[in-house]
């Protein structure tokens, strides 16, 4: 079976291929020939992946998931959630955004957070459906390790060992990320049908 995840983010791609059972083929936005910026202009996470997923079978014409993930701290009222990739300005750059969490973070004593990622599977017949995912952890004083990417050097989830994402390997990290709870949702879904 084909799938197209509406991103072209290798990360993400990476993250998602060591996921799917054998049979699917995960195909990005490049390969369908898609390559606009996605419209991501919801105030949810669960908008915007519904947003994309839909654009992409809308204007492509193939049925595809996309996601939309969010880092919630609580000493910052759930912020950057749904803004988590553009938290210190358009340019997205992960060393900028982790930059300004810390120093928001500043003498906080609750340094507790939650990644959250919700997948929208857009469908040929026009039906969409939602799977969610999260993970609680808490945010580290410095950044920590050379892996992952976005605020994985500065997130330690709760059910790990004491490690941020960024100092587990792929497979580790795919174990008890948000990402891996919402694709898995996905999945269950798909091999029912």
């Amino acid at each position: 079976m084909r799938l197209c995840f509406a991103s072209n983010n290798a990360h993400k791609l990476d993250e998602i291929r060591p996921l799917l059972p054998p049979g699917f083929e995960l195909l990005s936005l490049a390969d369908i020939g898609c390559h606009e910026e996605l419209p991501e202009t919801q105030d949810t996470l669960e908008g915007n992946a519904r947003q994309k997923a839909e654009y992409v079978l809308n204007n492509y014409g193939v049925g595809c998931f996309a996601d939309d993930t969010g880092l919630e701290v609580t000493a910052l009222g759930g912020e950057p959630g749904v803004y988590s990739a553009r938290y210190a300005g358009p340019q997205r750059r992960n060393e900028d955004n982790v930059a300004k969490l810390l120093r928001e973070l500043a003498g906080q004593p609750d340094r507790s957070a939650r990644f959250r990622t919700v997948v929208a599977l857009a469908q040929a017949d026009g039906a969409v459906h939602e799977f969610a995912g999260q993970v609680a952890g808490h945010i580290t004083e410095t950044p920590r390790g050379a892996g992952g990417f976005g605020y994985d050097p500065v997130f330690v989830p709760t059910e790990g060992d004491g490690r941020t994402f960024a100092e587990m390997s792929g497979a580790e990290k795919n174990r008890i990320s948000h990402r891996a709870r919402a694709v898995a949702g996905l999945l269950a879904f798909l091999n029912e049908k």
